[in-house]
Protein backbone atom coordinates (compact mmCIF):
# COMPACT_ATOMS: atom_id res chain seq x y z
CA UNK A 1 0.00 0.00 0.00
CA UNK A 2 2.90 2.38 0.88
CA UNK A 3 4.49 1.60 -2.26
CA UNK A 4 1.76 1.96 -4.08
CA UNK A 5 0.75 5.47 -2.83
CA UNK A 6 4.72 6.57 -3.53
CA UNK A 7 4.66 5.56 -6.98
CA UNK A 8 1.12 7.74 -7.13
CA UNK A 9 2.68 10.67 -6.33
CA UNK A 10 5.81 10.05 -8.15
CA UNK A 11 3.76 10.13 -10.92
CA UNK A 12 2.06 13.42 -9.99
CA UNK A 13 5.47 14.92 -9.62
CA UNK A 14 6.72 14.21 -13.06
CA UNK A 15 3.28 15.26 -14.26
CA UNK A 16 3.58 18.83 -12.45
CA UNK A 17 7.30 18.71 -14.41
CA UNK A 18 5.96 18.07 -17.97
CA UNK A 19 2.86 20.33 -17.45
CA UNK A 20 5.27 23.10 -16.51
CA UNK A 21 7.49 23.53 -19.05
CA UNK A 22 6.74 26.63 -20.81
CA UNK A 23 6.14 27.06 -24.50
CA UNK A 24 8.51 28.69 -27.00
CA UNK A 25 7.99 32.05 -27.51
CA UNK A 26 8.37 32.74 -30.94
CA UNK A 27 11.19 35.28 -31.37
CA UNK A 28 10.62 36.28 -34.71
CA UNK A 29 7.18 37.86 -33.70
CA UNK A 30 8.54 39.75 -30.78
CA UNK A 31 9.97 43.47 -31.80
CA UNK A 32 13.90 43.67 -30.61
CA UNK A 33 16.19 46.71 -31.14
CA UNK A 34 19.42 46.46 -32.66
CA UNK A 35 22.47 48.68 -31.84
CA UNK A 36 25.76 50.33 -33.37
CA UNK A 37 25.64 50.97 -37.28
CA UNK A 38 21.95 49.82 -37.26
CA UNK A 39 20.52 52.43 -35.12
CA UNK A 40 22.17 54.91 -37.49
CA UNK A 41 20.27 53.76 -40.27
CA UNK A 42 17.11 53.64 -38.52
CA UNK A 43 17.09 56.94 -37.21
CA UNK A 44 18.24 58.11 -40.93
CA UNK A 45 14.78 55.99 -42.50
CA UNK A 46 12.85 58.18 -39.49
CA UNK A 47 14.59 61.83 -40.70
CA UNK A 48 13.74 60.29 -44.36
CA UNK A 49 10.04 59.65 -43.56
CA UNK A 50 9.44 63.12 -41.69
CA UNK A 51 10.10 65.03 -44.69
CA UNK A 52 6.82 62.81 -46.14
CA UNK A 53 6.57 62.71 -49.89
CA UNK A 54 6.63 58.64 -49.26
CA UNK A 55 4.28 57.30 -52.43
CA UNK A 56 6.32 53.99 -52.23
CA UNK A 57 8.73 52.12 -49.86
CA UNK A 58 10.42 48.99 -49.87
CA UNK A 59 10.59 47.63 -46.07
CA UNK A 60 13.34 44.93 -45.70
CA UNK A 61 17.25 43.64 -44.70
CA UNK A 62 20.83 43.93 -46.90
CA UNK A 63 19.10 42.45 -49.77
CA UNK A 64 16.47 45.64 -49.71
CA UNK A 65 19.45 48.15 -48.34
CA UNK A 66 21.19 47.04 -51.09
CA UNK A 67 19.13 49.55 -53.70
CA UNK A 68 21.72 52.48 -52.71
CA UNK A 69 24.65 50.08 -53.23
CA UNK A 70 24.89 47.34 -56.38
CA UNK A 71 21.10 48.55 -57.39
CA UNK A 72 21.69 52.25 -56.99
CA UNK A 73 21.36 53.10 -60.71
CA UNK A 74 18.51 50.58 -61.48
CA UNK A 75 16.51 52.55 -58.42
CA UNK A 76 16.92 55.62 -59.99
CA UNK A 77 15.52 54.64 -63.38
CA UNK A 78 13.07 52.29 -61.92
CA UNK A 79 11.48 54.41 -58.73
CA UNK A 80 14.01 57.67 -58.85
CA UNK A 81 10.71 59.42 -59.60
CA UNK A 82 8.07 57.75 -57.45
CA UNK A 83 8.93 59.19 -54.86
CA UNK A 84 10.43 55.79 -53.09
CA UNK A 85 12.17 55.28 -49.55
CA UNK A 86 14.15 52.49 -49.13
CA UNK A 87 13.40 51.44 -45.67
CA UNK A 88 15.58 48.28 -45.39
CA UNK A 89 18.54 47.56 -42.76
CA UNK A 90 21.30 45.04 -43.14
CA UNK A 91 21.04 42.20 -41.35
CA UNK A 92 17.45 42.70 -40.16
CA UNK A 93 15.49 39.59 -38.92
CA UNK A 94 11.66 39.68 -38.71
CA UNK A 95 11.67 41.07 -35.28
CA UNK A 96 13.98 43.81 -35.93
CA UNK A 97 11.62 44.83 -38.79
CA UNK A 98 8.69 44.97 -36.23
CA UNK A 99 10.37 47.20 -34.16
CA UNK A 100 11.42 49.88 -36.17
CA UNK A 101 8.22 49.68 -37.93
CA UNK A 102 6.94 50.78 -33.90
CA UNK A 103 9.45 53.43 -33.44
CA UNK A 104 8.80 55.73 -36.34
CA UNK A 105 10.09 54.34 -39.66
CA UNK A 106 6.54 54.70 -41.02
CA UNK A 107 5.24 57.26 -39.08
CA UNK A 108 3.46 60.17 -40.23
CA UNK A 109 3.41 59.19 -44.28
CA UNK A 110 1.01 57.01 -46.43
CA UNK A 111 2.33 55.34 -49.11
CA UNK A 112 0.48 53.93 -51.81
CA UNK A 113 2.30 50.69 -51.88
CA UNK A 114 4.70 49.08 -49.35
CA UNK A 115 6.97 46.80 -50.95
CA UNK A 116 7.73 43.55 -47.73
CA UNK A 117 10.50 41.18 -48.64
CA UNK A 118 12.01 39.79 -45.32
CA UNK A 119 13.04 36.33 -43.58
CA UNK A 120 16.27 35.50 -45.20
CA UNK A 121 18.24 36.14 -41.82
CA UNK A 122 15.57 34.14 -39.91
CA UNK A 123 16.59 30.98 -42.19
CA UNK A 124 20.39 31.06 -40.36
CA UNK A 125 20.89 27.40 -38.56
CA UNK A 126 18.24 25.72 -36.78
CA UNK A 127 17.27 28.69 -34.47
CA UNK A 128 14.07 29.15 -36.53
CA UNK A 129 11.62 26.97 -37.98
CA UNK A 130 9.67 27.81 -41.35
CA UNK A 131 6.88 28.00 -39.20
CA UNK A 132 8.35 30.68 -37.28
CA UNK A 133 9.77 32.74 -39.80
CA UNK A 134 6.36 32.71 -41.89
CA UNK A 135 4.90 33.75 -38.71
CA UNK A 136 6.89 36.85 -38.10
CA UNK A 137 6.84 37.75 -41.65
CA UNK A 138 2.99 37.87 -41.23
CA UNK A 139 3.55 39.93 -38.05
CA UNK A 140 4.97 42.41 -40.64
CA UNK A 141 2.44 42.49 -42.68
CA UNK A 142 0.24 43.04 -39.60
CA UNK A 143 1.83 45.93 -38.35
CA UNK A 144 2.17 47.86 -41.75
CA UNK A 145 -1.74 47.27 -42.27
CA UNK A 146 -2.34 48.59 -38.20
CA UNK A 147 0.05 51.87 -38.97
CA UNK A 148 -0.86 52.30 -42.64
CA UNK A 149 -4.05 51.01 -43.59
CA UNK A 150 -4.63 53.26 -46.50
CA UNK A 151 -1.13 51.68 -48.07
CA UNK A 152 -1.23 48.21 -50.26
CA UNK A 153 1.26 45.64 -50.01
CA UNK A 154 3.18 44.20 -51.88
CA UNK A 155 4.94 40.82 -49.95
CA UNK A 156 7.58 38.98 -52.35
CA UNK A 157 8.45 35.96 -51.55
CA UNK A 158 12.10 35.57 -49.80
CA UNK A 159 14.38 35.52 -52.39
CA UNK A 160 16.33 31.79 -52.42
CA UNK A 161 20.23 31.83 -51.32
CA UNK A 162 22.44 29.73 -51.63
CA UNK A 163 24.47 28.26 -54.89
CA UNK A 164 22.39 25.10 -54.99
CA UNK A 165 19.57 23.53 -53.38
CA UNK A 166 19.86 22.93 -50.10
CA UNK A 167 17.66 22.64 -46.50
CA UNK A 168 17.94 25.74 -46.36
CA UNK A 169 16.47 27.34 -48.94
CA UNK A 170 13.58 24.94 -48.54
CA UNK A 171 12.90 26.31 -45.16
CA UNK A 172 12.62 29.33 -46.94
CA UNK A 173 10.44 28.31 -49.26
CA UNK A 174 7.54 26.82 -46.59
CA UNK A 175 8.04 30.00 -44.74
CA UNK A 176 7.11 32.33 -47.53
CA UNK A 177 4.44 29.65 -48.07
CA UNK A 178 2.91 30.59 -44.72
CA UNK A 179 3.01 33.88 -45.09
CA UNK A 180 1.47 33.84 -48.47
CA UNK A 181 -1.61 33.04 -46.80
CA UNK A 182 -2.34 36.61 -45.43
CA UNK A 183 -2.71 37.77 -49.05
CA UNK A 184 -6.63 38.58 -49.24
CA UNK A 185 -5.74 40.15 -53.15
CA UNK A 186 -7.31 43.86 -52.09
CA UNK A 187 -4.86 45.29 -49.74
CA UNK A 188 -2.13 42.37 -49.47
CA UNK A 189 -0.71 40.93 -52.48
CA UNK A 190 1.55 38.24 -52.97
CA UNK A 191 4.11 37.37 -55.77
CA UNK A 192 7.06 34.96 -55.69
CA UNK A 193 9.41 36.07 -58.42
CA UNK A 194 12.70 33.67 -56.87
CA UNK A 195 12.42 31.59 -60.17
CA UNK A 196 13.74 34.83 -61.91
CA UNK A 197 17.04 34.09 -60.36
CA UNK A 198 17.56 30.65 -60.60
CA UNK A 199 18.79 28.67 -63.53
CA UNK A 200 17.64 25.32 -65.30
CA UNK A 201 19.35 23.62 -62.77
CA UNK A 202 18.31 25.13 -59.52
CA UNK A 203 21.85 26.80 -59.29
CA UNK A 204 22.16 30.56 -58.74
CA UNK A 205 24.69 32.29 -60.85
CA UNK A 206 27.22 34.58 -59.39
CA UNK A 207 26.58 36.68 -61.99
CA UNK A 208 23.13 37.16 -60.65
CA UNK A 209 24.10 37.16 -56.57
CA UNK A 210 27.80 37.29 -56.42
CA UNK A 211 27.68 35.75 -53.10
CA UNK A 212 24.89 33.56 -53.71
CA UNK A 213 22.80 35.97 -51.65
CA UNK A 214 22.80 39.86 -52.03
CA UNK A 215 22.08 41.21 -55.83
CA UNK A 216 24.48 42.37 -58.30
CA UNK A 217 23.32 45.47 -60.48
CA UNK A 218 21.67 42.34 -62.94
CA UNK A 219 20.12 41.17 -60.13
CA UNK A 220 18.20 44.65 -59.45
CA UNK A 221 17.47 44.66 -62.78
CA UNK A 222 15.34 41.54 -62.59
CA UNK A 223 13.85 42.24 -59.62
CA UNK A 224 12.57 45.32 -60.63
CA UNK A 225 11.28 43.97 -64.24
CA UNK A 226 9.52 41.13 -62.17
CA UNK A 227 7.52 43.39 -59.96
CA UNK A 228 6.69 46.28 -62.56
CA UNK A 229 3.63 45.38 -63.85
CA UNK A 230 1.87 44.66 -60.60
CA UNK A 231 3.24 47.76 -58.86
CA UNK A 232 1.51 49.95 -61.85
CA UNK A 233 -1.27 48.44 -61.03
CA UNK A 234 -1.46 48.54 -57.01
CA UNK A 235 -0.19 52.91 -57.22
CA UNK A 236 -2.91 53.43 -59.93
CA UNK A 237 -0.78 54.64 -62.81
CA UNK A 238 -0.79 53.91 -66.61
CA UNK A 239 0.51 50.99 -68.13
CA UNK A 240 3.47 52.23 -70.29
Amino acid sequence: MVRKIFCMIGLLVLGTVVFAAPARENPAIVPAHRHNDWTMRYLAINERVRQGNADLIFIGDSITHGWEGSGKEVWQKYYGSRNAVNVGISGDQTQSVLWRLEHGNIDGISPKVAVIMIGTNNSVAEEYTAQEIGDGIIAVCNKVREKLPKTKILLLAIFPRGQTLSAQRDKIAKASEIASKIADGKMIHYLDIGEKFIQQDKSISADIMPDYLHLSPKGYQIWAEAIEPKLVELMGEKKK
